[in-house]
């Protein structure tokens, strides 16, 4: 790996991490070697080749990513799953981390001690957009997105919906939560953060909630229980670099 990747993680740190979600098939085939038999089956059931192998590098680029944190080898690492699936190293507790994809993008986050979560989306166009932010959003949300010039708007929904599945996958409720029961901050220029959580504004002290600047065309949200963390944003990783180093 480049010289300024470290897999030291300090006790209030969080290293992000992206990738890309398309390689060629010498190195989709690469990452499947190192799925266990669950993985690789999910795979399989995929019909749609593309979103095979993203599934793919996404889950053998995690294990290969856990595996430098830990000094163990990629195949070796093991998951145990919540009640709402979100996985969790089974022999590191101590070590958190949560995976998302979304275009020809993944980012893995990773830290000690708190739950954490990230997402991703390649910002495109909606036609249903105020549909889904009536459906989805807070009111004050869905007005605040809906409110805003055109050519701020599809960001600004975009901003909104990571930030609120960041904090879902943090807490690992899944489809269980929905997520008009709490509410963030949208507008451009406002400090990004939680207004409440579950209608509770004290609540929603405990977290935290950053912006992820990975590329032009996508928004990403991270979120974590905890008092403020620092963040070290790595640059795109290449792919072959992973195999080096693991």
């Amino acid at each position: 790996m480049r010289a300024n990747f470290s897999f030291n993680l300090s006790e209030r740190e969080i290293h992000i991490w992206t990738l890309p979600t398309e390689a060629s098939s010498e190195v989709v085939a690469r990452f499947e070697r190192v799925l266990v038999s669950e993985e690789a089956d999910r795979a399989a059931r995929f019909r749609i080749g593309y979103l095979r192998e993203s599934f793919v590098i996404a889950r053998g680029a995690l294990r290969s990513l856990l595996g430098l944190y830990l000094n163990v080898h990629p195949a070796n690492i093991r998951f145990v799953y919540g009640l709402r699936g979100k996985p969790a190293l089974a022999f590191a507790p101590g070590i958190e981390f949560n995976v998302t994809h979304s275009g020809s993008l993944a980012v893995i986050a990773v830290t000690k001690g708190c739950p954490i979560g990230v997402d991703v989306e390649l910002i495109r166009p909606l036609t249903d957009m105020q549909d889904i932010a009536n459906r989805f959003f807070c009111p004050e949300e869905a007005t605040e997105v809906m409110s805003l010039p055109l050519a701020e708007r599809e960001r600004a929904f975009f901003r909104c919906w990571t930030r609120k599945e960041a904090y879902v996958k943090a807490i690992g409720d899944g489809l269980s939560t929905l997520l008009d029961d709490f509410r963030v901050t949208v507008e451009p220029n406002t400090a990004v953060r939680f207004v409440h959580v579950a209608h509770d504004f004290a609540a929603a002290e405990a977290w935290m909630l950053h912006d992820l600047c990975i590329a032009p065309d996508y928004a990403a949200a991270l979120a974590y229980r905890d008092q403020e963390r620092s963040l070290r944003l790595y640059p795109i990783v290449d792919l072959n670099e992973l195999f080096g180093a693991s």
